[in-house]
């Protein structure tokens, strides 16, 4: 008889103890609920971040300085000072999603241009195989990198800060640091400044440069949302080891990684002479920077296997409207850098507090 009596306050505890245990769950959930889900949704929509950060940019921006800001000349005039940065931005988006780094993107995008600008002038080969002579150059320094890393072991920033020194000493070498005029580009060679040639329509003002990157940012978006290959590059920068035991050729991922990557520098230095007009050695010396900047702000996670290339493009305007905007209001250069470090650490940061919502 004294079993039952015993037994029966057990289970009533135990029931107490699991009503109550559901009603604090229930109400964490229902507190949390709202920033859960929307960490969850920037964690789905890696580049919505840069989109709301370019929006409110553009919007105080606008109220500040008005049609002096937002016209379609200045609006256009944006997206002219980010073309390059794009361009080099998306090669650098492809390493950074394998969870590595190049350091040497700026240094190839300037060897391709000058490889492109010397057969012309100083061989007399014709634009067109110079041009392929340029991007050959461009996929064979990034096959070095993408062997060094992939069959080798070592660490991407260690062999593209080599790769870096190495091509920016050749440039200098081979160039003997003597600049190719643009007189010189536009009456025998007008096809190396292609990029830079301006259209309009009505106010706004586009070079084809402009369309160089935005082209390419879709094609890659595409790439990436619905081949088999973006899939893969994704799954080997989430984790090389899953992605080798599901099958996916992980050293040949990272080396077409690294030889697309050189590929579309050799693309940026074709753009670049278009920029300025001229085959220069000592041309497009931040580009390092301002592509890791425009990765960084533009969400893709450092540690890989997240992010979107639209994400990239918008971190490279957001840094351009920046620039322009304070350029319009007047201010010291130097507040555009301090306000470009801020958004950097914000980023990371960022970056770290989404990285959770997949815990």
């Amino acid at each position: 008889m004294s079993e039952p009596t015993t037994a029966a306050p057990h289970h009533d505890y135990e029931k107490v103890l699991k009503d109550s245990s559901k009603d604090v769950a229930s109400f964490d959930t229902d507190d949390n609920s709202v920033l859960q889900k929307f960490r969850h949704f920037l964690h789905s929509s890696p580049s919505a971040v840069s989109l709301i950060v370019l929006v409110l940019s553009l919007i105080i921006f606008g109220a500040l300085l008005g049609t002096k800001f937002f016209s379609a000349f200045s609006l256009t005039l944006i997206l002219q000072q980010v073309a390059i940065t794009g361009i080099v931005g998306a090669a650098q988006t492809l390493v950074i999603m394998t969870a590595g780094i190049d350091l040497s993107v700026g240094a190839i995008m300037v060897l391709s241009s000058v490889v492109m600008g010397q057969f012309v002038f100083r061989y007399g080969l014709p634009v067109e195989l110079a041009v392929l002579c340029g991007f050959a150059v461009g996929a064979l320094c990034g096959y070095i990198n993408g062997l060094l890393i992939a069959r080798m072991k070592l660490p991407p920033f260690i062999v593209t800060l080599g790769m870096w020194q190495i091509v920016l000493a050749t440039n200098f070498l081979y160039s003997a640091n003597e600049t190719i005029r643009a007189q010189d580009i536009e009456t025998q060679a007008p096809l190396l400044q292609l990029f830079g040639n301006t259209f309009r329509i009505g106010g706004a003002v586009f070079t084809y440069g402009v369309i160089a990157m935005v082209l390419l940012v879709a094609v890659l978006w595409y790439v990436l949302n619905h081949t088999a290959w973006g899939r893969h590059l994704y799954a080997v920068g989430d984790d090389p080891e899953a992605a080798g035991l599901s099958g996916v050729n992980v050293k040949r991922m990272l080396v077409s990684t690294y030889v697309l990557s050189g590929l579309i520098c050799a693309l940026a230095g074709w753009a670049l002479i278009g920029r300025i007009g001229s085959v220069s050695p000592t041309a497009g010396q931040f580009a390092n920077i301002e592509s890791i900047t425009a990765v960084v702000i533009g969400g893709i996670s450092l540690f890989g296997g997240r992010g979107s290339i639209l994400g990239m493009m918008f971190g490279a305007l957001i840094v351009g409207v920046f620039s322009l905007g304070l350029r319009l209001l007047g201010t010291d250069v130097q507040w555009t850098y301090l306000l470009i470090g801020v958004l950097i650490i914000a980023a990371v940061g960022i970056d770290q507090w989404i990285r959770k919502a997949a815990g």
